[in-house]
């Protein structure tokens, strides 16, 4: 994992992340002792398997990140920037962070890719568009939009390559919450080629089953807490989950709603 904010991890007692880094990492390897017997193995089995998953994986606690200035008033916190050195996976952005303006602020964007935006705080206006909570915004790629709040607000940015894509507005007031399992509802705010832009909302107790990641897969956590196999995910706190890779365990005890970029159609694996 590289040792940039995007791949920071909050060592905090609220989940099995402290488990997982140095010294104990190497600890995990060997036979659990001065536990009896099954117990022991079962609870070495269970953290080797954790470790060996979050080793692929990037989380960012926005408690942990930094707040990077842009100009008077604008702060960015880097969720994820993809390497240049080998070839993009499917699905993986190009660039995410998030992005809080002052009451007042303004930001231009340089051009570039494909942009979605999400109000995660807040109202701003994007591009001459007018954005409430939750509303969403994809620009074509090439644009240079001009970012400003009257209020003040926090904006979900991601940038991406690949093939065009129009600009696409998705209302919070306007869209609904589509049933998409029991105790599940799923907006699509935009999808091409079985990769998806989405907001889950989920009830309390409410899980999903194993399943596998044919596209990066990236989940903001908008509102409550979520558990990702052993890691807690609380409000603004970002995971990248590379393709290939896979969650056992996906549940909520207080309901959440998530942002998530990846697979249009879960990949379920029956575990």
């Amino acid at each position: 994992m590289p040792t940039t904010p995007e791949s920071q991890d909050a060592n905090d007692g609220d989940d099995m992340s402290p488990l997982l880094s140095e010294p104990f990492a190497r600890a995990w390897a060997a036979p659990a002792t001065g536990l009896p017997g099954r117990l022991g193995e079962r609870l070495g089995e269970r953290l080797a398997r954790s470790l060996q998953a979050e080793q692929g994986m990037v989380t960012v606690r926005r408690r942990k990140s930094d707040a990077l200035p842009l100009a008077d008033g604008v702060l960015q916190r880097p969720l994820y920037r993809a390497p240049t050195d080998r070839p993009a996976r499917p699905g993986e952005p190009r660039a995410v962070s998030v992005i809080e303006l002052a009451a007042g602020a303004t930001l231009t964007l340089p051009a570039g890719g494909s942009r979605e935006f999400l109000v995660l705080r807040g109202s701003a206006e994007v591009d001459g568009e007018a954005l409430s909570l939750r509303d969403f915004l994809l620009l074509p790629a090439g644009s240079a939009p001009q970012l400003g709040s009257a209020d003040g607000a926090h904006l979900f940015v991601r940038e991406m390559d690949g093939p065009g894509a129009e600009r696409t507005l998705v209302r919070d007031r306007e869209a609904g919450w589509p049933e998409f399992a029991p105790g599940i509802a799923r907006r699509v705010l935009w999808t091409a080629g079985g990769e998806a832009a989405l907001l889950y909302r989920a009830d309390p107790g409410a899980s999903v089953p194993g399943h596998g990641h044919g596209h990066d897969e990236e989940c903001l956590m908008v509102q409550g807490e979520l558990f990702l196999d052993d890691v807690l995910l609380q409000q603004g706190d970002y995971q990248l989950a590379p393709a290939g890779t896979g969650h056992r365990i996906t549940e909520t005890d207080t309901g959440v709603i998530i942002y998530a970029h990846g697979d249009l159609d879960l990949q379920f694996n029956g575990t």
